[in-house]
């Protein structure tokens, strides 16, 4: 009996160890949003145009494709907002240190210092001013990817429990689906 509950414990231990690896070259923002803004005040970054045809309107009750955040795949969520922008994933370090985030999903063409009125390339060096996870603001981030979509503000109810996330920002069109 002792022996299986050894074995139990090491096996345990083993798993719980190979879920905390931190190797940079993996790490994602779907990895650790942990320190994410889940809730904001859904106040807009300034010159962020609204959308006149959404794909979803404003009330519009939706399902959210993507998993930005522990919960968020799968759940039930309201649009609260659309706009049309250019949506880009980054890559940067914290200005509080740590490890980089690699390919964080998404910051908008509008929360980009001197972003001036055409779409970034990838590759490019830019100076977020989006603050939507702690040390994000005034880091220096890589161009990873961009698009121009639109981009929408969500209320959901996390499948994992617990209170609705109000206001939470940015969801991309290709990440919703009707309910």
């Amino acid at each position: 009996m002792k022996k299986r509950v050894f074995i139990i414990v090491i096996v345990a231990a083993i798993f719980a160890l190979a879920g905390c690896g931190n190797n940079p070259s993996q790490q994602s923002s779907t990895m650790n949003h942990t320190d994410m803004k889940h809730s904001s005040s859904g106040e807009v970054p300034k010159g962020l145009i609204e959308s006149k045809n959404p794909t979803f309107s404003v009330g519009s009750e939706v399902i959210i494709q993507s998993e930005h955040m522990p919960g968020m795949n799968g759940a039930e969520a309201t649009i609260v907002g659309a706009y049309d922008t250019i949506v880009y994933a980054v890559s940067y370090t914290p200005t509080t240190g740590g490890e980089p985030l690699k390919n964080h999903k998404w910051v908008i063409h509008e929360e980009i210092e001197n972003a001036g009125s055409e779409a970034l390339k990838p590759g490019a060096e830019v100076t977020l001013e989006a603050d939507h996870m702690p040390g994000m603001k005034e880091a220096v981030a890589t161009i990873d990817t961009a698009e121009q979509t639109t981009v929408y503000i969500v209320d959901y109810n996390p499948t994992t429990g617990g209170e609705t996330v109000k206001n939470h920002m940015w969801v991309t069109e290709s990440e919703l689906s009707t309910k």
